[in-house]
């Protein structure tokens, strides 16, 4: 995450969604998918209780949501989800294994049951808007979604699954993490970078 030149911290994972509902406005978006639109929907109407969505909108582990531009406010969320990530006891490990792939390593309580998946990223791009208020600028994204897999379902306690070398092989993604959620729209309760 980047407000202010240097404030990064590597025990936070942000990652990019572009959405798609800004295509009416004559441009489109070449980083946007539906599947990110359809998630921030989601999140509208069951973590936040029917909010309305926007641009550009923050979801914090899928629990709270403010403006992504206001500052001291989305440190507040991230530290308050920091807090509750650190009470729920549940870890993410990822262990390099010996034909390139990697070890996935759950831990904890997943409650009643939660998905384990692989995000494929690019760490930057940058688009060119077209119209629109902000038509002939430039908008940067960090960590954007190119693709998701997802690996299989979790119910606590500990499980190892494998991901295989080919599966970390996305045309277009130089970055890759692992997500455990409680369903669509749910909250993210465990990730990690790989």
């Amino acid at each position: 995450m980047r407000w202010r030149r240097g404030w990064r911290d590597p025990a936070i994972l942000v990652i990019s969604r572009p959405v798609t509902y800004w295509d009416r406005l004559g441009w489109k978006d070449r980083l946007g998918r539906e599947a990110n639109t359809r998630l921030q929907r989601q999140y509208g109407d069951t973590a936040f209780a029917g909010a309305n969505i926007y641009t550009p909108q923050l979801v914090v582990d899928g629990r709270t949501q403010g403006v992504g531009s206001q500052e001291a406010r989305a440190r507040k969320l991230i530290a308050d989800a920091g807090a509750v990530r650190e009470r729920s006891g549940v870890t993410v490990r990822i262990v390099r294994a010996t034909d390139g792939g990697r070890s996935v390593i759950l831990g904890g309580k997943a409650g009643a049951g939660a998905e384990v998946i692989l995000v494929a990223l690019s760490s930057r791009e940058t688009v060119s808007i077209g119209r629109g208020e902000n038509g002939g600028r430039k908008v940067s994204y960090t960590n954007v979604v190119i693709d998701e897999t997802p690996l299989g379902r979790w119910f606590g306690g500990s499980q190892t699954m494998a991901l295989r070398a080919q599966q970390l092989a996305t045309p277009g993604a130089d970055r890759y993490a692992l997500i455990v959620r409680q369903g669509q729209g749910g909250a993210v309760i465990g990730s990690a970078v790989i």
